[in-house]
Parts: C-alpha cells; sequence; structure tokens
C-alpha cells in the first residue's frame, strides 16, 4: 500500500503511528534501520482496530523487549506493533494461577510468581524478554521452557479477531509451536505450585549466578544466537562452535562473546552485515568440521 494511502488510512490513530521509524534503539543489539510503519498499540480496543483496517494488506512484525532480534539497516517493508504498557499487567487467579499481559517481562513474572508464593516460574528470572515472545518461541534454560507452565493463551490474529487457545492445544517443541505465524500474544496464565517465598528467592538467586556464571550481560547482544541441535548430538551449541571456529573472528565490531561463544556481541558501532557475516560464518565452519547444520535461536527482521 503506498505511504500516502496508509497515511490517510490511520489517521485517526494520532501520534500512535510514526512512519520511517527508527528501530536502532529498540533492540539489545543497537543495530536496525527504520520501519515503514511504526504502532504503538495502547489499547486491544485500538490493535482490533488498526489490524481490521489494515486488512492483512502489509507484512506485520512483533517487536517485544528486542531481546532476540537482529533488524535490517534497511526500510523494514511492513508495519511494526510494539505493545503498550497495558499490555503489562499481572494479576493472581486463584492460588496458583497468574495472569500476565504479552508485554510483562519474563523476570517480572517471576518476581511477582515469588511474592506470592507460587513456585515453578523461578527459571523465568532468567530470560531476557517478554511473555509473547517466550511464547512464541516456547523460551526457556535450566531444563525448563514456556510450555512447562503455560495453560491458555489470548491471541488477536491479523483481520483483528481474538480468541483463546488451552495450551493442550497447542503443539510445543524445542523453540518453538505450531500456532500460525500470524497471531499475536495478548496475555496468558500460568500455573505453578504453593510454596514459600524465601526457598524461591533463594531458587532465583541460585540461577542467577548460574547464569552470570556463564553468560555475558550488560553488553549488546541478543543472547543465544543459534538453537542447541538436540535432534543430532548430545553436545551444546556453543561446544560445536568451539570446537569449529576460531574465537577471535570478527566482522567489524561484531565478535564472538569472549565469555560465551553462541553469543554474538555488537562492539561499538556493527552494521547488520557485519552480523549477519559472522553468524554465516560460524554456521558454514560448524557444518564444514561437524556435519552439523545450525538453525538461528535469534530472529532476523527484515
Amino acid at each position: 500500500m503506498e505511504k500516502d494511502n496508509l497515511k490517510e488510512l490511520l489517521l485517526e490513530f494520532g501520534d500512535n503511528v510514526k512512519f520511517d521509524y527508527d528501530l536502532k534503539k529498540k533492540n539489545w543489539f543497537n543495530i536496525g534501520g527504520k520501519s515503514k510503519i511504526f504502532f504503538k498499540a495502547k489499547y486491544l480496543k485500538d490493535l482490533v482496530n488498526f489490524l481490521k483496517k489494515l486488512k492483512n494488506k502489509e507484512k506485520i512484525f512483533i517487536l517485544g523487549a528486542g531481546s532476540n532480534t537482529l533488524i535490517s539497516d534497511g526500510l523494514i517493508n511492513g508495519v511494526v506493533i510494539k505493545l503498550s504498557k497495558n499490555f503489562n499487567n499481572i494479576s493472581l487467579h486463584g492460588e496458583d494461577m497468574i495472569i500476565a499481559g504479552s508485554a510483562v517481562l519474563d523476570k517480572s513474572l517471576s518476581d511477582f510468581a515469588m511474592k506470592n508464593n507460587i513456585s515453578g516460574l523461578e527459571f523465568l528470572s532468567c530470560i531476557p524478554g517478554t511473555v509473547g515472545g517466550g511464547i512464541k518461541m516456547n523460551a526457556g534454560c535450566f531444563g525448563k521452557e514456556f510450555k512447562d507452565i503455560l495453560c491458555s493463551v489470548q491471541a488477536i490474529d491479523k483481520l483483528g479477531n481474538v480468541r483463546t487457545i488451552p495450551s493442550s492445544d497447542i503443539k510445543f517443541e524445542y523453540r518453538k509451536n505450531d500456532l500460525p505465524e500470524d497471531l499475536i500474544f495478548l496475555s496468558a496464565s500460568f500455573r505453578g505450585t504453593k510454596s514459600d517465598s524465601l526457598k524461591i528467592q533463594s531458587e532465583m538467586n541460585r540461577l542467577k549466578n548460574e547464569k552470570e556464571k556463564n553468560q555475558p550481560s550488560k553488553i549488546m547482544t541478543s543472547g543465544s544466537t543459534f538453537k542447541n541441535p538436540i535432534l543430532q548430538t548430545k553436545k551444546k551449541v556453543w561446544e560445536l562452535i568451539k570446537e569449529s571456529v576460531p574465537l577471535d573472528k570478527s566482522f567489524g565490531d561484531a565478535h564472538i562473546s569472549e565469555k560465551h561463544c553462541n553469543f554474538f556481541v555488537n562492539k561499538g558501532k556493527a552494521k547488520f552485515e557485519d552480523m549477519i557475516k559472522l553468524i554465516d560464518f560460524v554456521k558454514e565452519k560448524v557444518l564444514k568440521k561437524t556435519g552439523i547444520e545450525l538453525e538461528k535461536e535469534i530472529k532476523i527482521l527484515k
């Protein structure tokens, strides 16, 4: 759709719609160009109305915390949607169920569970993303995944239809699920088990210490770059990279982390192309050395 037609069509959304919007500061890599349209969805009714106006005539991308996203330096020819703080609510339902908006940070959900004496969500304190992104990729760490605690999901499709999906109707696999790609997650319900908040806090501290010991933090990185190839080998992906790749290899300011070689880092002014070259280089070297083709865990927006 032409930009002038879109501006006229979306006039009613005012400042919540931006054109040629800079995405560089919206992701942890601090890399990226502009989106043709950027929409900050303030309320559900606005999101429904917006999607119905577009009638699925534009490509749509959902941007959460930007913690596992690499964005092209060019123009993103589509609509980037970010959910507002109104999708960031958490509430208790009964003794052991929590309802959380999809914009809630995983760590915030874990903290809320701890304060309400609910165990089972401790691992979320170590996942740097939002509930929506966690469901999308069945995120996990320390032997637990979103599927283990999820009860149901509320979502909206690209035509503006809202529906609730029980987790029993979703087929989860390692870092993915079988839900349609066009779904935008709105909220979800999670169930844990009653416990003591001090015990829960102790477990969260243990996991946090383990993570800080092995993974880089407070730098421009985007978490795990590749998925563990669990069907092909018992080795972790970092082990395959370590035995296959010269770890001091870099392209521009795109480097392999010295602390964890499945984490790639922007050490200053890395471009999208630099990071893609590093990803492709590592993938090629691992394939040549081990015969295993790595699959990206990081989401690429272009």
